[in-house]
C-alpha cells in the first residue's frame, strides 16, 4: 500500500461559530483554529459533522474558508474541509475549491440521501469526483459515519477507491464507533490513513497502524490527544496509555449530550463567551440544566482541557 498521506495525529472536527444572524464567525473561528494548533492538533477538519456543515451552503462554506485561510492566517497545509455532499456537482465544486486554497486534503462524506444503494454506486460516485477534479494535488479521507448518514462505506468500497487511486484515496475517518471495522480496514490496506472519529480509539488505532483521530472533543481537549501522541510518538506507552484515560473519560461526558451543543457549551465557558451557544436550525443549544449537569461531570474529573484562548 503506498503511504500517499503525509497527514497523521490529531486533528479537531473543528467547530464553527456563528454570529447572532447565524453567518460563521471567522474571527472566532481563525482564533480557535489557532488555539487548537498551538495546544495539541497536528491539523484540523473544518466543515464536518461537529462543524455544522450540512446546514451551510457551498457558497458559504467556500467564502468561509477563504476568509479563514487569507484573513485568518491559518495555514491551508493544516487543515482538511468536508465537501462531501447530496448532489455530486456540488461535491466537485466544493473539493475542487479546497483544493485550489491548498487544503491539505478533503474529507468525503458518501452522497448520502439514497440509502442501500449498491456498492458499485458507492464507487461510482468517488470515481466521477475524482476524475472531475482531476488535480494531482487532491488527497481524499472517505468519511464513514453510516449511524448519521444513512449510507455505510465497506470496506470494499474503501479498498477498491484506495487501490484503484492510490496517491488520492488516502486515508478515512471512520465514525462508526466500531474498533473492529478500523483495525479490519488496516489489515486489508496496511499503512492507509486511518483516523478514529471517537477520541476512546486513538490510542487503539494507533497501535493497529493507523494515523490518529478527528473528532469533536479536540475542540476543547486537544491537549489531552496531544498528550496521547506525544508519548506515542515517543515510544512511551505508559505515558499514552494514561493520556488515552483521561481523554476517554472527557470523552464519556461529552459524549452523552448532542454534540455539536456540548462542544460549543464547554466552549463558551472556557472562553468567558456565550456567542459560542449558537448553533444554526434545527441544532439547539443545551438548555441551562444539561449544562450545569456536563459542567458537574467534567469538574468532577479534575481533568484540565484547553486553555482559554
Amino acid at each position: 500500500m503506498t503511504e500517499a498521506s503525509t497527514l497523521s495525529g490529531v486533528m479537531a472536527a473543528v467547530a464553527t461559530p456563528m454570529t447572532p444572524d447565524l453567518t460563521p464567525d471567522i474571527g472566532r473561528w481563525a482564533d480557535h483554529c489557532r488555539r487548537l494548533l498551538d495546544q495539541g492538533c497536528d491539523a484540523l477538519a473544518l466543515f464536518g459533522t461537529t462543524g455544522e456543515a450540512n446546514s451551510f451552503t457551498a457558497d458559504e462554506r467556500m467564502l468561509a474558508l477563504e476568509a479563514l485561510i487569507e484573513d485568518g492566517e491559518i495555514p491551508a497545509n493544516k487543515v482538511i474541509v468536508g465537501t462531501g455532499v447530496c448532489a455530486l456537482p456540488d461535491s466537485v465544486r466544493l473539493t475542487r475549491h479546497a483544493v485550489a486554497m491548498g487544503a491539505a486534503g478533503c474529507l468525503v462524506l458518501p452522497p448520502f440521501y439514497y440509502k442501500k444503494v449498491a456498492d458499485q454506486g458507492l464507487i461510482d460516485a468517488f470515481t466521477v469526483l475524482v476524475d472531475s477534479v482531476a488535480d494531482d494535488r487532491l488527497k481524499i479521507y472517505l468519511y464513514h459515519f453510516p449511524q448519521l448518514s444513512g449510507v455505510p462505506l465497506p470496506l470494499r468500497v474503501i479498498a477498491y477507491l484506495a487501490r484503484t487511486y492510490p496517491e488520492t484515496v488516502v486515508g478515512v475517518k471512520d465514525s462508526s464507533g466500531d474498533l473492529e471495522n478500523m483495525r479490519d480496514i488496516l489489515r486489508e490496506l496496511p499503512g492507509f490513513g486511518v483516523f478514529s472519529g471517537s477520541d476512546e480509539f486513538l490510542l487503539p488505532v494507533l497501535e493497529a497502524g493507523g494515523a490518529g483521530c478527528i473528532t469533536a472533543v479536540a475542540n476543547v481537549a486537544a491537549n489531552l490527544a496531544g498528550e496521547v501522541m506525544s508519548h506515542w510518538r515517543r515510544g512511551n506507552l505508559k505515558g499514552a496509555t494514561d493520556g488515552q484515560d483521561k481523554l476517554s473519560r472527557v470523552r464519556a461526558e461529552v459524549e452523552a449530550y448532542p454534540m455539536a451543543a456540548a462542544v460549543k457549551a464547554v466552549l463558551a465557558r472556557l472562553d468567558g463567551s456565550a456567542e459560542w451557544l449558537t448553533l444554526r436550525p434545527p441544532l439547539r443549544p443545551l438548555s441551562a440544566a444539561e449544562s450545569d449537569r456536563l459542567f458537574q461531570a467534567l469538574d468532577s474529573l479534575h481533568i484540565d482541557l484547553i486553555s482559554p484562548r
